[in-house]
This record gives structure tokens, sequence and C-alpha cells, in this order.
């Protein structure tokens, strides 16, 4: 078994066909395919089904994925740190639920600690992306929040994840419609009076995940639901649908794609915990650590 061959079942897993696989990676049809035969035999299960109509996974396939993509994952970084043509650049990485607090830590952090050469990355992901890139040291912080609804959910994944959840600030739960919505002036309200309009939320991609949604009220059985994966489409849908979104109330003046929205305030009460993970007994870089002080300066009682 060789990395090849694990990116190429990757690669086949989410192709529509062993020809789509094979133009996408550059290797004749008959090479992926053989290659691939030769991994089922060494490995002695059947990673795919074949029949006529395609391919699909078998069982065995699919937790064979499980670890692939993991393996894969920490190859990338080895290559990326040791092996690419910027290996001699310094090296920090972040991944983060979408907080302003997180992304301005991150670029004071540059300004006052930027090295001759670097390559620094933040990525604004999913709940279970921020838990994996830090459980697979494709970040080395993560920040992260959960609410009432996912508290138990997300302290176990902490655990088995080895990972140290340190909170930073705890936010009350506000709704967010546009200026011109007719409940924009409001300084209270009540999700059941919110009943007629949509609430977006943000796709977490598996609806079995639910419970690793980054709102409050992640439980709550609303009766027009609209699912979005982009922020600027989600602004759009708020304005022309008069939406609603549920977040923490922590909007900014200088973000420009959160400009028109208004907070109010939530009746029901689903308060966020804010804060940051770092794998469990690891030795920070000073890039971590200075970014962690960073966060520092936001926590609060909580």
């Amino acid at each position: 078994m060789n990395i090849n061959q694990i990116k190429y079942v990757l690669e086949v897993s989410v192709s529509s066909s062993m020809r789509e696989a094979a133009t996408k990676l550059y290797v004749s049809q008959p090479a992926l395919s053989n290659s691939i035969r030769e991994l089922e035999e060494e490995l002695g299960i059947l990673i795919f089904e074949r029949t006529n109509k395609g391919i699909t996974l078998t069982d065995a396939g699919r937790e064979f994925i499980t670890y692939a993509k993991k393996a894969v994952g920490q190859y990338e970084i080895l290559e990326n740190r040791y092996l690419a043509k910027d290996s001699d650049k310094k090296h920090f990485s972040v991944s983060t639920q979408h907080y302003n607090f997180a992304i301005k830590a991150f670029t004071e952090l540059i300004k006052e600690n930027e090295p001759d050469k670097y390559v620094f990355s933040i990525h604004e992901t999913k709940t279970k992306d921020v838990l994996e890139d830090v459980r697979s040291m494709k970040s080395e912080v993560g920040v992260i929040s959960f609410s009432g609804a996912n508290e138990g959910v997300l302290k176990k994944l902490f655990k088995d994840y080895q990972l140290e959840f340190t909170p930073l600030m705890k936010r009350e739960t506000y709704i967010y419609v546009w200026e011109d919505h007719a409940f924009a002036g409001r300084k209270e309200i009540s999700i059941e009076e919110l009943s007629d309009y949509p609430c977006i939320t943000f796709d977490q991609s598996d609806d079995s995940n639910f419970y690793l949604t980054e709102e409050a009220m992640a439980d709550y059985d609303f009766k027009k639901l609209i699912k979005s994966d982009d922020r600027a489409t989600s602004m759009e849908l708020i304005a022309d649908l008069h939406g609603y979104s549920i977040g923490s109330g922590m909007l900014s003046g200088e973000d420009v794609i959160l400009k028109g929205l208004v907070d109010i305030k939530l009746k029901e009460e689903d308060p966020l915990i804010i804060g940051y993970i770092v794998r469990k007994g690891s030795t920070m870089s000073a890039y971590g650590n200075a970014y962690v002080e960073k966060l520092l300066k936001y926590k609060e009682e909580v």
C-alpha cells in the first residue's frame, strides 16, 4: 500500500465513474483500476462494488475512506512542511468558525511577529472541520463554540479527539434581520413570532451531525428553514426573503458583509460558549503561543 493508491481510492470515491477519476488523476483508466485492485487484494477487502451501472463504495470501503482521509491529510502536512518549495518558511495555521475576533487576533499576530518568510493559514470552516484540523495538526489552534443543545456532544468529542478547550466568552442568543425588516426596531423577540419568516442557517453538510451546528437553538423545529454554506449568500437570503439567522449578537461594523444587519435579543435562552481548542499535551510553537495570547485578551468571566 502506498500513498498514491490511497489518493486514487479517495478520488474514485467522489467521482461518478472510474474514467472521470482517471482523467482527474492524469492516469489511464486501466492503470487506475489495476492499482485499486492490487490494493484491495493486499488489504483483503473489497473497497468498491463494480456493476454495469458504475461503482459504489462497500461497507468496508466506507470504513477505509474514513482512515484514508486522515492518512492523506497527515501526509500532506508533512509534504507541505518538509518537501515543498517553501519548506524553509515559517508555518502557522488556525481553523475557526466565523468570529471576527479570531480573524483580528490572526492579523495582529502577523503584524507584530512577521518573519522574513512565512506561510500562515486561517481556515474559516465548519465545526467538524475545526475539530478535525486541530486533531490532525493541520491547524495548531481552533476557535469553536457550543450551546446547551450540543454541549454534551462537543465535550465528548474534545475528550475523544484529545483536545483541550479553553472558554473565552459567553454570549446570549440574538437573531439577525435586515435593517428594513418589520421587526428591525424591536429590542427583544420570541422565536415563535418569527415562524412566518425563513430561518437561514449555516449548512454543516450532514443532517446527522446537527449537533455540530455553530448556532443556538439547534434542536428547535423551525417551520421554514434554509441552509446555506456561504456567508454572502446567507446575507442575500436574509435581505431578499425577510429571513433571519441566529447568533451571538457579535456584529462588527468593520465587516462589510454584515453591514445592513441588525440584531434583536431572543427571549429563548440558549447562550453560546465560545473558546479555543488545542491538542492536549502538545508543545505549542512560538506563533501558536502568541496567537493564544491574542485570544486571551478577549477572555471574560464564563
